[in-house]
């Protein structure tokens, strides 16, 4: 049975432990409310472009081609896996790997047919450790990204396929949902066969052509997707680790409780050993 001493010190322990998690908890919270406003101001910006888009494609009577619109037979797949550079975040790393490790196993049987384009740290050491193929990454990204922090790693996700190094991009990572829930999504990124051109019946005349408009206007589309994507999985990020957090300092305060019940009882019974010794001893006087 531990001593009275060797309590007290894990109960000193995990209080100082406690006061770290409350305030990764505190920091996280502050984090995630900057991280949803970002998130949910760019989503408005996508959606609206992706209106753009969808009629230019539509317009002109659906004469409007571009390589990026259309499915073409898949020799390589190319996975845009968004991790974080830190763990303590609770499952949020773990789900996303995991995930994309079973759809290679599922889809692939060697390196030649896919490609990872990975952000975040905890991603990167992954596939360095497994020495799988990562064709471009992106570590240290600030807590709330700006789009000059992506640009060349979202440019070259956009390349790979323009220029048939891969024939299909899908995005990995976690949706913020809410402060307590995050959604694992798997979206295939390009082509961008999931234009809703639906009720687009207006014809425009552009300066230059449809054709050029497009071409100049896609790339920044998907750029913009994958920028998108990253606020959502930084918000999702900074909801995890607060939940974490959370849910440890609420462990260590369960710890405390059971570490302080025990040493009030190891106490009791030192005191209780005293006394007897006490009446003991001065019933052999007597």
């Amino acid at each position: 049975m531990p001593s009275m001493r060797d309590i007290k010190a894990r109960i000193n322990s995990t209080k100082k432990t406690r006061k770290i998690t409350k305030a990764m908890e505190m920091v996280s919270a502050a984090k995630l409310n900057h991280a949803q406003v970002n998130a949910k101001a760019y989503t408005e910006y996508t959606d609206k472009l992706r209106d753009v888009v969808a009629g230019i494609a539509a317009g002109n009577g659906g004469s409007v081609k571009h390589p990026m619109l259309e499915s073409r037979p898949v020799k390589k797949t190319g996975y845009l896996v968004i991790t974080a550079d830190r763990g303590l975040a609770g499952a949020y790393n773990n789900n996303v790997l995991k995930h994309v490790q079973q759809l290679i196993t599922e889809r692939h049987k060697s390196e030649d047919e896919y490609t990872v384009i990975v952000v975040g740290k905890m991603g990167l050491k992954y596939y360095n450790n497994r020495h799988m193929p990562v064709v471009a990454d992106v570590v240290g990204l600030p807590d709330q990204p700006s789009y000059d922090d992506v640009k060349a790693l979202a440019k070259k996700a956009v390349d790979l396929f323009a220029n048939e190094e891969i024939d299909e991009l899908y995005m990995v990572y976690n949706h913020f949902v809410s402060a307590i829930t995050q959604q694992l999504t798997d979206v295939k990124l390009l082509p961008l066969t999931d234009l809703d051109t639906t009720g687009q019946t207006l014809n425009y005349e552009y300066e230059p052509s449809a054709d050029e408009v497009l071409e100049k206007l896609l790339p920044l589309y998907a750029e913009g997707l994958i920028y998108g994507a990253l606020l959502d999985a930084k918000a999702a990020e900074h909801a995890a680790r607060m939940t974490a957090m959370k849910n440890s300092t609420d462990n260590a305060n369960e710890l405390i409780d059971k570490l302080e019940l025990s040493y009030n009882r190891a106490r009791q019974a030192a005191i209780t050993q005293e006394i007897s010794e006490i009446v003991g001893g001065a019933a052999a006087l007597e």
